[in-house]
């Protein structure tokens, strides 16, 4: 299996050890964040602080304005960096790698917050701020012009696109309160955005947008009355689910295709995506398409388990020959995986090819030997398809 693993910017210029030991890790690709959303990260291997607060999703190289002038959606700098174009640094200083851009396209919390009907908005006609909607044009043109900036001037070998579609009602914003207040079925109702951009899509297939709202609305309401979150099935007319959930991939298709048809040759393209249709977030629902527009699918792989190997299993179905599958591994999470090593052989067995391992910044020393555990997994495995020689 093939291993890619991910860091900030700072990760890299502020940390003399880094490049000496992802290279003793042996790791065949690092993935450095170009265009990200606010955080407050930790530094476990700097000396000199305890975390970097990223006030505002920004791009990581300069803002040009000879591109930006006059668009109403453009990306902040980072200035928490103290430099202008701190992914390019980071890339530079990792000669010798292999790097890929990560690049995050629509979670933009500065943005839906400052200029609201460009967000995704639900059928309580509620924001949700940290999603832009691919339905806008202007969302389109803003994410396939962020991702060329993202590489403009870089020796790259690829880049991989993060919340390329739609984001939706399941978010970790400021001190969320909602976890476990909503079913599987209410939230995912709750996540069909309900913009004008979304209205128009829907009224052009006949339907009306506020009847349309209100019939969400009610089944949404209908769950929550029932007093059980397990719920994962809902009562919404077929024909209805069928009609959102189509032009909900066609916007998240028309995306993805403009931004991989504006960034130059040549890139290995890798998509965060889930194999449910009907997932939004940073790794999207896939759709009939999408494996003819990229070179490999990173599925979600977290949690241990079933789940996560089923989701590898139906990404593998879905890419068939046209890519190759990804497993996103986090070595970071607050229950660490028991045998991180036997975890990443079972997602290998289930048709993973490549290791996508979160994180060689925020893994400090005291995650450092389940890193190395599952990279030694990984590397263990060899090539074990041809599909993961593309």
């Amino acid at each position: 299996m093939r291993t890619t693993g991910y860091a900030y910017s700072w990760d890299v210029t502020d940390d003399p050890g880094f490049s000496s030991r992802v290279a003793d890790l042996g790791v065949d690709r690092v993935a450095v964040a170009a265009a990200y959303h606010s955080a407050r990260a930790g530094t476990p291997w700097q000396r000199d602080r305890t975390a970097v607060a990223a006030r505002t999703s920004a791009i990581y190289r300069p803002v040009r304005e000879k591109v930006w002038r006059n668009r109403r959606l453009r990306p902040a700098a980072a200035t928490w960096t103290g430099q202008e174009d701190s992914a390019g640094a980071a890339i530079r200083a990792l000669s010798g790698v292999t790097v890929d851009a990560w690049i995050v396209l629509t979670h933009n919390s500065q943005l839906g917050e400052s200029i609201p009907d460009f967000a995704v908005t639900n059928c309580f006609g509620e924001t949700y701020p940290w999603g832009l909607c691919p339905s806008r044009p202007e969302v389109v043109d803003y994410a396939a012009t962020l991702a060329v900036e993202c590489v403009d001037g870089l020796e790259l070998a690829g880049v991989i696109l993060e919340a390329c579609g739609q984001l939706g009602a399941v978010h970790q914003s400021r001190h969320e309160k909602t976890d476990a207040i909503w079913s599987p079925a209410a939230a995912r109702l709750m996540s069909i955005c309900c913009c004008a951009g979304c209205a128009a899509a829907w009224q052009d297939e006949g339907r009306d947008p506020a009847a349309v709202r209100a019939e969400i609305r009610d089944e949404v309401l209908r769950l929550v009355a029932l007093g059980d979150v397990t719920v994962t099935t809902d009562r919404l007319c077929v024909q209805l689910s069928e009609m959102v959930l189509r032009k909900r991939q066609k916007h998240v298709d028309e995306l993805r295709q403009a931004v991989v048809d504006a960034l130059p040759s040549g890139l290995r393209l890798t998509l965060h995506a889930d194999p449910d249709p009907w997932t939004t977030g940073a790794l999207v629902g896939l759709t009939p398409d999408t494996a003819k527009d990229v070179d490999a699918v990173v599925v979600p792989a977290w949690q241990p388990g079933e789940r996560a190997l089923d989701a590898v299993r139906a990404a593998d179905r879905a890419v068939t020959e046209n890519g190759v599958v990804g497993a996103y591994v986090t070595a970071v999470a607050a229950a660490r995986v028991p045998d991180i090593a036997s975890y990443v052989d079972s997602l290998g067995d289930a048709g993973a090819g490549e290791l996508h391992l979160y994180h060689l910044g925020l893994a400090g020393p005291a995650r450092w030997d389940d890193v190395r555990a599952a990279v030694t997994a990984a590397k263990r495995r060899g090539s074990t398809t041809a599909k993961v020689e593309k």
